[in-house]
């Protein structure tokens, strides 16, 4: 057996006097990561009165990464108990009086290939323990605790199975406890386009969003995740009121279930650097289902710029500059079919004159540009039972979701079908604002990339975009909306060209601010003329949120590297050990000169390179460099 399981089977209970409870050594399970360097613990303790509690620890390389945590949820089925003339329910807490009937472990051991991601194969290597439990008063609810351990974290999740008696389910709250080492620090954001903060465990101002990282004293990083959150409510961080350093999850609103089902994954990534954990962000994918989609020869990737002025002319324009800089699509955003907040609007008809949208299609089509459409969530909720087949009809590529609304059971399980309803009509979708994937894109690789990102539609200083990368990204693509010409821009030009490297998008919006007439078609725009959207292999060398980093991406033989700092000037140091030993390299550099007389003060030089080729960066404040490596001939 691959999982390393530990029951002992003693039934000694250790009193644990100051509270009256007692661990049930025979209901403990140990998990450990393939490498042996993560352990999960997971154990029942005993109270007076003969009321049960699940707690767990867990550890790396022998250090403790969570203290122990209690594992609980709320339910109260009442309702359903009374109309179905069934037991009802009287213990204080729903977990009270769970019994283990059963201990089971495994293992997998495989990979897959995405359609869209940022390494060409997934390993999905885990240990697993189910831990089967039932209420001893009432044989007819029976719940099932799954954790996974892979080597990049931990997962667990409550399943239920079918329920004989057919009463359904309501969690009201779900209270996982993370209690962590003192000393822990969080990059606290309350919502997902909010700026970060790297908060102590205390005092926090509001509810932070997920996934949320956490730099532990000693140097271990540590992200909590939210993973297949499909049909339940969003689950933000809180402190506990009543223990120190102690995180707990917090439900928007309750969930109301039919078994069978599993709450969401909620996971535990590891890692000894910032890099290491970004690396590690198809850690999220691996807690979803494979692709529903049988045919995904239509999902295409690309990069995609908005058209500001929504006329004919315009819209020409956009294409012919899309066209001449290596893009794959446009966008019309919101109000081209009229008023986006009115249920009135009607998004099969166009709104605004001079916009002749199936010329425009056809243009585009003609130049290799494919046309993506902004629909808003009333349009949505109102027509999207056919309004996917119809945009297909008319050669639409993909839709823009406009003004999502989030958190609750309702709008989660509404955004999946819509997600569902585009699949089936071969549309591609993007999600904007506060809406945050949890790994869908691994069902619905349709979904190419959501908002919930403060990016370039707020102009974030250069501080909080080298923090993205370990936050944000661990949820999966970011529709960060890069700009190049606009001048309300924080940062320098060289920065803003090394983010398409730095952040992960299979639908990357470009020069989102941006009008064909700004641009002066710089030799700098080879970086964005070429770079992909999908990715063969993706590096993380060195970075620390806050303050720097640097990521490498591959795709066939080219590597695509970013770069960027803080709000401060740096010099730093970008080793090129990840390109093929014994073979040379073109390195094309883009870095900001300020002596340089162009509109973008980017200069670009070449250099021939190999794996032990060193380059020196110096950066601006709020700078950055990118550089394009291809064989040398």
């Amino acid at each position: 057996m691959k999982t390393t399981l530990l029951l002992l089977c003693s039934a000694l209970l250790l009193p644990m006097a100051a509270r009256g409870q007692a661990i049930d050594e025979q209901s403990r399970a140990t998990l450990s990561s393939p490498d042996k360097r993560l352990e999960l613990s997971i154990y029942q303790k005993r109270f007076p009165q003969g009321k049960r509690e699940l707690y767990y620890t867990l550890s790396y390389k022998g250090r403790p990464v969570v203290r122990e945590s209690a594992l609980d949820l709320e339910l109260d089925n009442h309702l359903s108990e009374s109309a179905m003339a069934l037991k009802i329910d009287r213990h204080d807490k729903w977990f009270d009086n769970l019994a283990i009937t059963a201990v089971s472990g495994g293992g997998k051991d495989t990979s897959w290939k995405p359609v869209t991601g940022e390494r060409a194969e997934i390993r999905d290597h885990y240990n697993t323990v189910a831990i089967a439990m039932v209420k001893d008063d009432n044989p007819m609810y029976r719940v099932t605790l799954e954790a996974r351990a892979y080597n990049e974290g931990v997962a667990l999740r409550y399943f239920f199975p079918e329920n004989e008696k057919g009463t359904y389910y309501r969690v009201k709250r779900e209270n996982t406890e993370f209690a962590m080492p003192a000393g822990t620090r969080a990059w606290f954001h309350g919502w997902a386009q909010a700026p970060y903060q790297l908060l102590p465990l205390k005092d926090w101002p509001d509810e932070s969003e997920r996934p949320l990282t956490l730099e532990l004293p000693g140097g271990l990083y540590v992200n909590l995740l939210e993973a297949q959150m499909v049909d339940y409510a969003r689950t933000k961080f809180k402190l506990s009121a009543t223990k120190a350093d102690t995180i707990v999850t917090s439900m928007h609103d309750p969930a109301d279930l039919i078994s069978p089902f599993a709450t969401p994954w909620r996971g535990i990534m590891v890692a000894e650097t910032p890099g290491r954990l970004a690396e590690n962000s198809h850690f999220i994918l691996n807690l979803n289902e494979p692709s529903r989609i049988k045919d995904e020869s239509w999902v295409k990737p690309g990069k995609i710029m908005r058209v500001m002025t929504q006329t004919t002319k315009d819209a020409r324009a956009n294409i012919d500059f899309a066209a001449r800089h290596g893009l794959q699509y446009i966008l019309f955003d919101w109000k081209w079919y009229g008023p986006a907040f009115s249920f009135d609007s009607d998004a099969t008809k166009v709104a605004i004159p001079d916009f002749d949208l199936p010329g425009i299609i056809q243009y585009g089509k003609e130049r290799g540009i494919g046309v993506w459409l902004y629909v808003n969530q009333q349009a949505l909720l109102a027509q999207s039972d056919t309004l996917f087949q119809t945009y297909r009809d008319w050669g639409v590529k993909g839709v823009k979701f406009g003004f999502v609304q989030v958190g609750s059971h309702r709008w989660t399980t509404w955004v999946e079908k819509a997600i569902r309803q585009a699949a089936d009509a071969g549309i591609m979708v993007n999600i904007h604002d506060d809406w945050r994937p949890t790994g869908e894109q691994r069902t619905w690789p349709n979904l190419l990339t959501s908002e919930g990102v403060r990016g370039n539609e707020e102009m974030p200083d250069a501080t909080h975009n080298t923090v993205l990368p370990f936050t944000r990204y661990l949820a999966g693509a970011a529709d960060y909306t890069i700009c190049y010409y606009d001048p309300r821009i924080k940062t320098t030009h060289a920065h803003q060209l090394a983010l398409a490297a730095i952040y992960y998008s299979p639908l990357q919006t470009l020069y989102w601010y941006d009008k064909p007439e700004m641009s002066d078609h710089g030799p700098e725009l080879e970086f964005w003329d070429r770079i992909p959207a999908t990715w063969d292999e993706t590096r993380v060398p060195q970075g620390q949120p806050g303050q720097f980093v640097t990521t490498a991406r591959r795709k066939g033989a080219e590597w695509f590297v970013g770069t960027i700092t803080n709000n401060d000037s740096r010099k730093l140091k970008i080793k090129l050990d990840f390109l093929d030993k014994g073979r040379q390299y073109v390195a094309h550099i883009y870095a900001d000169d300020p002596a340089l007389d162009t509109k973008t003060k980017v200069a670009v030089r070449k250099m021939k390179v190999d794996s032990t080729t060193v380059i020196d960066a110096s950066l601006l404040a709020s700078g950055g460099q990118a550089i394009w490596l291809r064989p040398a001939q």
